[in-house]
């Protein structure tokens, strides 16, 4: 018995050993099938991240919109190749690759107003804002033109009188280059990257190129208006000052390389100081009186040359003060003169050829008579003088015939003038 114990006292406490190892392959196992899973877990979550990182390089260029993609900072691509089109494109995600987008279809409208006076709101009844008697350069803005006499010299006093004028413009451009068409010298010269998460890129360009266009837009005006009369500026030439502005500023944009296309410019309002309107309005007044009585006069010369003489009756006096104009031209514009001078040259050329007929038919008949008056004189000027007399009495209305009778002489006889027209009317001829 005592052995037998002992033998029993040796075997029991072999017994834990064996159940600890059971639940140690247990835990072992269930590990290792955690960790498997979490391995294709894993696995899948990294397959997914790879998929959504290679989608995560379509991109969508808009219709109104160009692209350029930079690869570690440098564009990609060569001429037409680096510039997107509109549509779907894949590119490596960042910061491999990067998209830049630039709106190069919108055309975006600035309007200048740095040249206009300050208006202060109106007070109590009135309507229109208020405005200060007296100019203030630092508060109000303006340009100035030349005065109507301009001299070669600089310096001179005739050209310090000055006009001074308010305007406003509106400058519409374009992110377009014009000599490549296409955005890549607006983003490299002009482009903002500092766009914060939510903001629209197109807003924040304009907020950040506004400065720039502005300056270069307000040194053209200055520089265009100076060469200019305010009667020019303000009525005659307004395309001709909006075109030349236009020019020039294309011209500093493209100097500096920007890109930027200027659409048009308008010159969308201009007036005069209005500390002086009404000496500017009777000016003007007066300006558009003489001019009227300038193109009345005008009007008249031209009417009366044209009933004169026709539309070349300058040049014809033209040639007939010049002595280097031939006979033969004097003739050829004599034959192009219309109006009462034509018909004056076919009166007299009418009353010449009548003159001359008439002259001619005397002679013949002068001439058919001759035998006749040399044989008997008396009577063939006894003929003429009767002829020439009923010639003359065909030609009056009344006739009175008074033959000499013995009774008759020494009496007086009266006649009453001013006859009745209702009694015999006078004949037409």
């Amino acid at each position: 018995m005592g052995k037998k114990s002992k033998e029993k006292n040796q075997i029991n406490p072999r017994s834990p050993d064996k159940t600890s190892g059971i639940e140690l392959d247990a835990a072992g196992k269930s590990l290792s099938e955690a960790l498997r899973i979490s391995f294709i877990i894993l696995k899948v979550i990294m397959i997914v991240l790879v998929v959504l990182f290679f989608v995560s390089g379509f991109k969508t260029v808009g219709s109104d919109e160009q692209a350029l993609v930079l690869r570690f900072g440098k564009i990609r691509g060569e001429r037409e190749e680096r510039i997107l089109k509109p549509g779907l494109h894949w590119v490596f995600p960042y910061p491999i690759e990067k998209i830049i987008k630039i709106p190069v279809e919108k055309k975006v409208n600035l309007a200048i107003n740095s040249f206009w006076y300050e208006e202060k709101p109106p007070q109590g009844p009135e309507s229109r804002p208020r405005i200060e008697p007296i100019l203030d350069p630092i508060r109000d803005g303006y340009c100035i033109t030349r005065s109507e006499e301009q001299t070669e010299a600089i310096g001179d006093s005739a050209d310090s009188d000055y006009n001074i004028i308010h305007c406003k413009w509106q400058l519409t451009y374009q992110v377009k280059d014009p000599e490549f068409e296409n955005p890549e010298r607006f983003f490299k010269n002009v482009y903002v990257e500092d766009i914060k998460p939510g903001q629209i890129y197109f807003d924040v360009m304009k907020e950040s190129i506004t400065p720039v266009l502005k300056d270069l837009f307000e040194g053209v005006v200055v520089t265009v208006m100076v060469n200019y009369t305010i009667d020019e500026a303000m009525f005659e030439q307004v395309g001709k000052v909006t075109d030349q502005v236009k020019q020039s500023l294309q011209q500093k944009l493209d100097e500096i390389e920007s890109g930027i296309t200027v659409e048009s410019v308008q010159l969308t309002d201009i007036t005069w100081p209005q500390q002086v309107n009404e000496a500017f309005e009777a000016l003007i007044s007066a300006s558009q009186d003489s001019q009227k009585a300038v193109d009345e006069a005008r009007t008249y010369a031209q009417k009366t040359l044209n009933e004169a003489a026709g539309p070349v009756a300058e040049k014809f006096l033209e040639a007939l003060e010049s002595e280097s104009i031939n006979q033969e031209e004097k003739e050829l514009l004599w034959n192009q003169l219309a109006g009462a001078a034509q018909e004056k040259i076919a009166e007299a050329r009418a009353y010449r050829t009548k003159v001359v007929e008439a002259a001619r038919a005397n002679a013949e008949y002068l001439q058919q008579i001759l035998p006749e008056y040399r044989k008997r004189p008396e009577l063939v000027l006894q003929k003429i003088y009767q002829d020439a007399i009923e010639q003359v009495l065909n030609n009056v209305d009344e006739k009175i015939i008074i033959q000499p009778t013995e009774g008759t002489k020494g009496s007086e006889i009266w006649f009453q003038f001013g006859r009745d027209s209702t009694i015999k009317p006078k004949s037409k001829k």
